[in-house]
């Protein structure tokens, strides 16, 4: 959701991920199925731009991830573009974040408070 505090808008971690999924599948399909028919693959100004764009608006809403990289660079290689790679690297992130946040979950464990010596 989001909220509004101090005159900033703040979106939650699970809206940012739902924005940035949706973003990458509409990415994807765009140019699996609509750029092929009008644009020569990866000499596209076009698909070049939204890639850029794409990868621009990831960033911001999910943070730097290194799966980003790897997407935007191989989307260069003629017919690569047929993988939806945008939405795998989101998928990616979303799976490594759940598995760090249960880690420290698990991670964290109670320990009792340490007596005072002194009242012994």
């Amino acid at each position: 959701m989001f909220t509004l505090a101090d005159g900033t808008i703040t979106i939650s971690p699970r809206s940012r991920f739902r924005a940035a999924l949706i973003l990458a599948i509409v990415a994807d399909v765009l140019q699996i199925a609509v750029f092929p028919l009008f644009v020569e693959g990866a000499e596209s100004p076009a698909d070049d731009v939204l890639d850029v764009g794409v990868g621009a608006v990831l960033a911001y809403l999910l943070g730097w991830h290194w799966e980003f990289l790897p997407s935007f660079l191989v989307k260069l290689v003629p017919g690569v573009d047929l993988v939806p790679l945008w939405t795998m690297a989101v998928a990616n992130v979303y799976r490594k974040s759940k598995r760090i946040a249960v880690t420290t979950v698990e991670g964290h464990v109670e320990r009792p408070a340490l007596r005072d010596p002194r009242n012994s």
